[in-house]
């Protein structure tokens, strides 16, 4: 049995590339420490959602405590709060590591280190996190263990002497990570006081109980009935109940400094809850609140429109939801022409936003469309105001604009060298600059480049993996905005113009956008009984033009022979109701086109 004590306290995070085995390793653990029966064993147990076994990815952090005795007779509680490897989630491994004292840095023994892990271990090693090396997979027969040792030491600089080699599938050298975790992590920090500090890192809403709030415990305790007060919004409320994972919920008597559970506290606001807040006492309340982690800003922004517009509210609230259990996530409302009432939300990734459209569909059995991905520009007017705009319906007349600023990002990407010719082409076509070229090792390559942050958005990491037949990797890092020659692609259809297709693209990409958005609408908007032109314009000038083509009725099928003026006084009269009917007609767009339109590349 575990007595508190807090030395033998240890609280871990795993920082990995996607599908490097980081869930595996954490399911070991779990069995090794007998945290769940055998009987309820699976794969990826921390994985709850359907979404993420499928896509064989980490969405979300999931804490759990395990109860361990080792070797040297103690018994410890180890904290462990898993956390998501692909580049979109970096948010949620920020916080994670907030929670923690050290971190496993887990390397597959085939394919080395990847950009992502790269990134993390950098946002570990500036909290000052003691980070383990883990080098997994090595019961495949081309593990290479010595050349991936060598790797961590050259690319991240870390000391890989007490590394451990295991591998997950099989078991091997999962107690030795366990033994090490006891040795090299820290124990918590002695508390300075016993007024009541902790971290919220997490949160979810439960339908019968109200919000979740996932916290580490800094110092003070928290029990039932504690009165508690949230520093950034200033609430105060009575704990109902408190609890540490086991991977499930389970209720204890009391949190303690080092900590790391949940409570409840009958909060039904969602809004009342911020992610990286400090809770407190409210008899004796802290003067300041802990040091949180960065807000985030967004990155990309979408509208997403319900398809029947009486599901407004439920969408509302599904997305108020969605924002308790993923803080990163920025919704504001706004209406459209052609969609009606929605939300335009903010994401940090392409990644980030099919998942957030994925779980609004699953989770809250929504029929929803969304929009064309954009970045924020800057606007710079002549009169010296600047102005962030990331819908195209917000673009200012072009005379009143001094200049534009798009956003760029720095990126690593990480390919075997045999592919440099196939980056350095992708490169240029997404209007790339390469930084420098760096040898890995004998056969990889890590590059450094800028980008504008559009073009890489929508398929950059599709292509990369095409190129480089799977082995490439990449992330990226938001840099500076640069003035750039950003224009307005302006899409009618009947001389009307459709804010939903409408873009903000880079003058050189204009026209190749335009005609393939054009070519695109032609297939999937319905004939009409006249002719309908699909244009593509900048300002006045149209680029790119398709006509849809008319319903056309053979009304000089009743004239056998005679003379051709018969058919000619048909024809005109034809002409004459097609003239009438093109001013006054309208073309309804399908729902499907949206969709099929934001699929549409150059």
């Amino acid at each position: 049995m575990f007595k508190y004590d807090r030395r033998f306290i240890r609280n871990f995070s795993i920082i990995a590339h996607i599908d490097h085995g980081k869930s595996t390793i954490a399911d070991r653990l779990l069995e090794l420490t007998g945290t769940i029966a055998q009987r309820d064993m699976q794969q990826q147990v921390l994985d709850a959602m359907d979404l993420e076994r499928e896509r064989g990815i980490t969405i979300k952090a999931h804490p759990v405590t395990m109860y361990y005795t080792a070797d040297d007779g103690h018994t410890y509680q180890i904290n462990f709060i898993d956390t998501p490897g692909h580049v979109d989630f970096t948010y949620e491994v920020s916080r994670s590591l907030s929670a923690c004292e050290g971190a496993l840095l887990v390397v597959d023994a085939v394919q080395g280190v990847q950009a992502q892990s790269l990134a993390n271990v950098h946002l570990a090693i500036e909290r000052n996190l003691e980070i383990l090396p883990v080098i997994n997979k090595i019961d495949l027969p081309s593990a290479n263990c010595e050349s991936v040792k060598q790797q961590i030491e050259d690319v991240i600089g870390l000391d890989t002497s007490h590394s451990i080699l295991c591998s997950a599938k099989t078991g091997v050298g999962i107690k030795e990570i366990l033994e090490q975790i006891l040795l090299t992590f820290p124990p918590p920090k002695d508390p300075q006081d016993d007024i009541i500090r902790a971290l919220v890192f997490d949160s979810h809403y439960d339908p019968y109980r109200g919000v979740m709030v996932y916290v580490r415990m800094i110092s003070g305790e928290i029990n039932k009935k504690t009165l508690i007060k949230m520093m950034a919004t200033g609430k105060t409320f009575e704990v109902l109940e408190v609890g540490i994972f086991s991977p499930t919920e389970k209720p204890v008597d009391v949190l303690r400094p080092g900590e790391v559970g949940y409570l409840l506290a009958n909060i039904k606001i969602t809004a009342d809850v911020k992610i990286g807040d400090t809770i407190t006492s409210a008899k004796k309340p802290a003067l300041e609140p802990l040091p949180g982690f960065r807000t985030i800003s967004p990155v990309v922004y979408a509208g997403i429109y319900p398809v029947d517009s009486s599901d407004f509210e439920i969408l509302r609230d599904a997305l108020t939801k969605l924002q308790l259990n993923d803080s990163a996530l920025h919704v504001e409302q706004e209406s459209s022409m052609a969609l009606g009432f929605g939300f335009r939300c903010g994401f940090l990734g392409l990644l980030h936003l099919e998942i957030v459209f994925e779980r609004l569909q699953r989770e809250f059995n929504l029929d929803i469309i969304t929009t064309a991905p954009s970045v924020v520009y800057k606007i710079a007017y002549t009169d010296g105001k600047v102005e962030n705009v990331d819908n195209v319906a917000h673009y200012p007349d072009p005379t009143f604009i001094e200049y534009i600023e798009e956003p760029w990002v720095k990126s690593h990407i990480m390919v075997p060298s045999e592919y440099l010719g196939a980056i350095m082409s992708l490169g240029m076509e997404k209007r790339g600059e390469q930084i420098k070229t760096e040898t890995m090792d004998a056969s990889r390559l890590l590059l450094t480049y800028r980008f504008p942050l559009n073009e890489i958005l929508t398929d950059f990491n599709d292509k990369l993996k095409s190129v480089t037949r799977g082995y490439g990797s990449f992330d990226y890092e938001f840099e500076k905005y640069e003035i750039g020659d950003i224009v307005k692609l302006e899409i009618r259809v009947n001389e009307e113009p459709v804010d939903a297709f409408s873009c903000l693209v880079h003058r050189t990409k204009a026209e190749g956008r335009g005609r393939a958005i054009c070519e695109k609408l032609v297939e999937v908007i319905p004939m009409q009984q006249f002719k309908v032109p699909v244009q593509a314009a900048i300002g006045g000038k149209v680029i790119a033009r398709e006509t849809i083509r008319a319903i056309t009725k053979n009304v000089t099928a009743k004239c056998y022979g005679g003379d051709i003026t018969r058919k000619r006084k048909l024809w005109e009269k034809q002409k004459e109701g097609k003239k009438r009917m093109k001013e006054i007609g309208k073309v309804n767009i399908p729902q499907s086109a949206f969709m099929e339109v934001l699929k549409a590349s150059e």
